[in-house]
């Protein structure tokens, strides 16, 4: 019986250790404002007020955050009024330059080698993504990597550019 307590109180702990916030507190709320460059490229929120943002959280050591580039650079291309940020949290820039330069990445990315952006979002696994208002109002966190051209999220997307 011992045993068997000692199971499920480990199950619920570890469980309770996987939640990675799929409605994260700041959801409804104003997202959280940062101003960020790596030297080659910058991101500041509030510049980007007005628009829809989609804000991911990446790193070139992360296979799911590989596989699912293209499909951020799709959407991007897809809807240009839309600004894709992907904040990269490699630690080695020279392995995240090679990473862009190899890959041939077209999209807004920066490299925050300190880790200063992502916890003021909660976010230390990776890929994830949060959606961001013209209002500057977060409105959905994405977990793992999407094919952010399903109809789907293209339409939730062309829903929020037009209110």
């Amino acid at each position: 019986m011992r045993t068997v307590l000692l199971s499920v109180a480990l199950g619920l702990l570890l469980t309770a250790g996987c939640d990675r916030g799929r409605h994260p507190g700041q959801v409804g709320g104003l997202a959280p404002a940062f101003s960020i460059s790596d030297g080659s490229q910058s991101a500041d929120l509030s510049k980007l007020r007005g628009k829809v943002v989609v804000l991911n959280f990446w790193a070139t050591w992360c296979p799911p955050c590989i596989e699912e580039l293209p499909s951020l650079m799709e959407l991007q291309r897809r809807m240009p009024e839309v600004a894709v940020v992907a904040i990269s949290t490699d630690e080695d820039t020279a392995a995240y330059k090679q990473f862009l330069s190899e890959h041939n990445i077209q999209l807004r990315t920066v490299n925050d080698a300190s880790q200063r952006v992502n916890p003021l979002y909660g976010t230390f696994r990776y890929p994830e993504t949060y959606v961001i208002d013209r209002n500057g109002v977060l409105r959905r966190k994405f977990i793992g990597p999407q094919t952010w051209t399903s109809p789907e999220i293209m339409d939730y997307l062309a829903k929020l550019e037009r209110s």
